[in-house]
C-alpha cells in the first residue's frame, strides 16, 4: 500500500511542460515547496525539473532520466508531477527501449501522482505494474495562489497519510480557473460558486463498482489518433501505451476534459473511438469529471447521454477530479464503489 508519512522525500519531475523552471513561476515554486513542507514532506527537484520550458521541450530523454532516477533513488518515497502539458509521450522510447529503466521502475514501486497529460505517464507506469494516482500536481494545486490550498483538495491529499480507503462526496464549492498566475495574484481568492448539482446519475443503477481506469479525454484522443502530433499515435502503436480492451473488463472508466475546453464533437469522437475499441462493451460504468469553469456543462452532458444510452452501464457526471477545482485523488487499478443515492465514492488504496 502506498502511504505518505512525515519525513518522506518527494521527487518533483517535469515530464511534460517545463514551466516550473521559468523565472515567471518563481513565486509558485517557492509557495509549492512551502505547502509540501507543511505536510512534513521534503520536495526534491530532480536534475532537469527546473531547466525551463525550452530545455524540457527539446530533451525528452532528460525528462525520462528524471523519472527513472526518481524511482531508483531509495531515499525518495513518492513522485509528484510539476504540471501537465502536451507531449510527455516522447519519453516512452527512453523507458521501454531501456531494459535497465524497466527493471528499475518495476523493482522500486512508489507513489506517483499527477493529471492531464500525465495520463500518458500513468499508462506507461501501469504497463510496468505500478498503480498510480490521478490527482494533484505541484503548480495547479500545491502552488494555489490563495492564502491556503483549496480545502477539499487539501483534505483529499491528506488521505494519503492514512491507511483507510479513500472516501469522497461532492465538494460544497467549485472554483473558476484563474486568469492571472503572476505574483500580483498571491493571496487572492478564486471566484467561488456553491455546488448545486452534486453527482448526477445520467443512466443506470445508482450503485456500481469496478477498478478505475481512464484519464484526460484530450490526452487519450491525441494518443489514439495523433491529432496534435502524428508521431504520438506511432509511439502508442509501437509500445501499446493505451490499455488493452481486456484491461477494461469490469472497470469504471473515468474521463475529464482539459483547460482547452474541447468541443462537444471532440468528446463524441473520443467516445466513438473507445466504442470502436470495444471498451464500452466490457466496462461496468463511466464517471465524468466536472468541466473546468462548468464550460459547456449541459452540452457535454447531452453528448454522454446520447452516445452512451444504448449501453447497460451506469454513468455519473460532475465528479470532482481532473482540471476543475477542487479535486479528489483517483487510484488507478483499485476497486471503486459508487453510490449516487448516498452521493459517495469509496476507493481501495493502491
Amino acid at each position: 500500500m502506498f502511504k505518505l508519512s512525515k519525513g518522506d522525500k518527494v521527487a518533483i519531475v517535469s515530464l511534460s511542460s517545463g514551466v516550473l523552471g521559468q523565472s515567471s513561476c518563481s513565486h509558485q515554486l517557492e509557495l509549492g515547496a512551502k505547502r509540501i513542507r507543511s505536510f512534513g514532506l521534503e520536495p526534491v527537484y530532480m536534475k532537469n525539473a527546473l531547466k525551463g520550458i525550452e530545455y524540457i521541450k527539446s530533451n525528452p530523454k532528460a525528462r525520462a532520466e528524471d523519472l527513472i532516477q526518481a524511482f531508483k533513488d531509495k531515499t525518495i518515497n513518492a513522485v509528484f508531477c510539476a504540471i501537465g502539458g502536451i507531449d510527455t509521450y516522447r519519453i516512452a522510447p527512453y523507458i521501454f527501449d531501456n531494459p535497465e529503466a524497466i527493471s528499475t521502475i518495476k523493482n522500486n514501486p512508489k507513489l506517483f501522482m499527477g493529471y492531464s497529460d500525465t495520463t500518458i505517464n500513468h499508462f506507461m507506469l501501469r504497463k510496468l505494474g505500478i498503480n498510480t494516482i490521478y490527482g494533484l500536481s505541484y503548480l495547479p494545486d500545491f502552488s494555489e495562489l490563495g492564502e491556503e490550498m483549496l480545502p477539499y483538495t487539501k483534505s483529499a491529499f491528506e488521505q494519503l497519510f492514512r491507511e483507510e480507503p479513500f472516501r469522497f462526496g461532492p465538494s460544497d464549492t467549485w472554483y473558476e480557473e484563474r486568469t492571472d498566475f503572476s505574483a500580483k495574484a498571491l493571496n487572492t481568492p478564486r471566484i467561488a460558486h456553491k455546488e448545486t448539482r452534486g453527482y448526477e446519475l445520467l443512466q443506470g443503477k445508482p450503485q456500481f463498482k469496478g477498478h478505475l481506469l481512464g484519464g484526460c479525454i484530450d490526452s487519450i484522443y491525441e494518443l489514439l489518433t495523433g491529432y496534435r502530433f502524428e508521431d504520438e499515435k506511432t509511439i502508442n502503436d509501437k509500445y501499446q501505451l493505451f490499455p488493452a480492451t481486456e484491461d477494461f473488463n469490469g472497470a469504471i472508466l473515468f474521463l475529464e476534459t482539459s483547460e482547452e475546453k474541447p468541443s462537444p464533437e471532440y468528446i463524441e469522437n473520443t467516445l466513438n473511438i473507445l466504442i470502436a475499441r470495444g471498451v464500452l462493451d466490457v466496462i461496468n460504468g463511466v464517471i465524468i469529471g466536472k468541466p473546468q469553469d462548468e464550460i459547456m456543462y449541459d452540452e457535454y452532458k447531452e453528448v454522454y447521454k446520447r452516445v452512451l444510452k444504448t449501453y447497460p452501464i451506469s454513468v455519473v457526471y460532475n465528479m470532482n477530479f481532473g482540471h476543475a477545482h477542487p479535486k479528489m485523488i483517483m487510484p488507478y487499478g483499485t476497486m471503486a464503489y459508487i453510490d449516487t443515492d448516498k452521493q459517495e465514492i469509496i476507493m481501495e488504496r493502491p
